[in-house]
């Protein structure tokens, strides 16, 4: 059985955002296909992230690494002023709806959403 889940992370708490990443590690070691959405205020945390000095940078490398973050809201990230960060660090974005990411296409590919 191919367990398929999208991690969708809305909430800009990086306590929750730390969540989705920790979930998503997680997953992905017990053999899960898993990806990692990013909308909503959830789009500034990536860019607080990237920083060494924040005491979950190193999480947010490792789920980085693995490629399990599938894509970010271009058009969350453009109204919250991160998109340019987000492009710096070479992040997907997604916009097939309206600027925003399509949860549809993953129900369609038969991933579990669990939204943050």
């Amino acid at each position: 059985m191919d367990r398929r889940v999208v991690l969708v992370a809305f909430n800009g708490d990086p306590m929750c955002f730390v969540h989705v990443l920790l979930n998503a590690l997680d997953m992905k070691g017990k053999g899960y296909d898993v990806k990692v959405v990013i909308e909503g205020s959830a789009t500034r945390v990536v860019n607080e992230l990237v920083d060494e000095n924040n005491p979950f940078s190193k999480l947010y490398q490792d789920v980085r690494e693995k490629g399990l973050i599938d894509c970010v809201c271009q058009a969350c990230a453009s109204k919250l002023g991160a998109l340019e960060g987000i492009e710096a660090q070479g992040l997907p974005l997604c916009k097939e709806m309206k600027g925003h990411p399509s949860i549809a296409k993953y129900v369609e590919q038969d991933y579990q959403v669990i939204t943050f």
